[in-house]
This record gives C-alpha cells, structure tokens and sequence, in this order.
C-alpha cells in the first residue's frame, strides 16, 4: 500500500514529467550561473562605489537612486540568467 506521500509524487510526475538533462545542459547551466553571478557581483561593486562617494557627498537623493538601480540591475539580470536557464532545459540552447 502506498502512502499519501508516495501517490502525490506520483500524480505530480504524470502531471509535469521530471526532466532529464544531459551532462552538457548541466554544464551549460553552471556556465549560465557563473557569468550572471560574475555580472551581478561586477554591478554591485559599480554602484555600491557610487553609492559610497554619494554618501561622502550626503546626497540622500542620489544615494537612493543608485540603491533603486542597483536592485532594479540585479533583478532584471536574475530574470536573464533564469530565462537562459529555461531554454537549455527546454534544449533550445
């Protein structure tokens, strides 16, 4: 007899079968997660920069302008590495 447990996983993989990548793709993906993080970690320290000579300078407004920029960069850059992502899983890339 089969658990509750057991019988949703179940359900779950007829519903959206567990994909299988290939050593590529999985390399693929890491080369993917590297870069974005490298791009990511290079705009931090960018505007973290501006943001410190900002605050030597007081300038409330712009110092909220780079923290804005630097969340809206590393947001839209999260959503470029997670779509990269998805086409080599779905093996358009």
């Amino acid at each position: 007899m089969k658990s509750a447990y057991e019988l949703a996983m179940e359900r779950l993989e007829k519903a959206s079968p567990t994909l299988k990548l290939t050593p590529q793709q999985l390399e693929r993906l890491r080369e993917i997660d590297s870069i974005y993080a490298a791009k990511i970690a290079e705009r931090d320290v960018f505007l973290s920069g501006e943001l410190a000579k900002a605050q030597a300078r007081g300038d409330i407004a712009e110092m909220q302008q780079f923290q804005q920029q630097l969340a809206r960069d590393t947001r839209t850059l999260r959503n470029e590495c997670e779509e990269k992502k998805e086409r080599v899983r779905q093996g358009k890339e």
